[in-house]
């Protein structure tokens, strides 16, 4: 099961053996210098559900909600993880500058690549990226 789901979400113990429901913020990401992003919000299955599909998802949320018409000029090729739940964030409001998080290997499952429920993604052009990675300044 792929994309938005309209059922309650089963609760762990509920949860069919290979079934992995989980609740993922992706963070779309237009312009690191002016924080410029909107969530999206998915229910997916993270044990069948790989890195290309959910990249797939975002682009097809992208392109048909409204919302994000000023987001659609930018090429959105890298996926990187900001946060689990509870876990620690950074000082950088708008992406984990960190080296590790790439999730590189478009055919790996969400489940392989350690997504779990309530991980913030972050979904950019990693051109734009490197161009910020060098000088991490935010404008107003």
């Amino acid at each position: 099961m792929t994309g938005q789901s309209n059922s309650p979400a089963l609760s762990p113990e509920a949860q069919p053996k290979g079934l992995q429901i989980c609740t993922i913020t992706v963070r779309i990401i237009k312009n690191f210098e002016y924080r410029i992003s909107r969530n999206i919000i998915l229910q997916v299955d993270a044990a069948c559900t790989t890195v290309g599909e959910l990249r797939d998802i975002c682009r097809k949320q992208i392109v048909s909600d409204a919302k994000f018409k000023i987001f659609r000029r930018i090429e959105f090729d890298t996926l990187k993880l900001y946060t689990h739940a509870f876990g620690n964030k950074t000082q950088n409001l708008i992406i984990n500058l960190g080296t590790d998080g790439f999730l590189l290997d478009d055919r790996a499952t969400l489940e392989f690549a350690g997504i779990r429920n309530e991980t913030e993604l972050s979904l950019f052009n990693k051109d734009a990226y490197e161009t910020y990675a060098k000088s991490p300044e935010t404008m107003w």
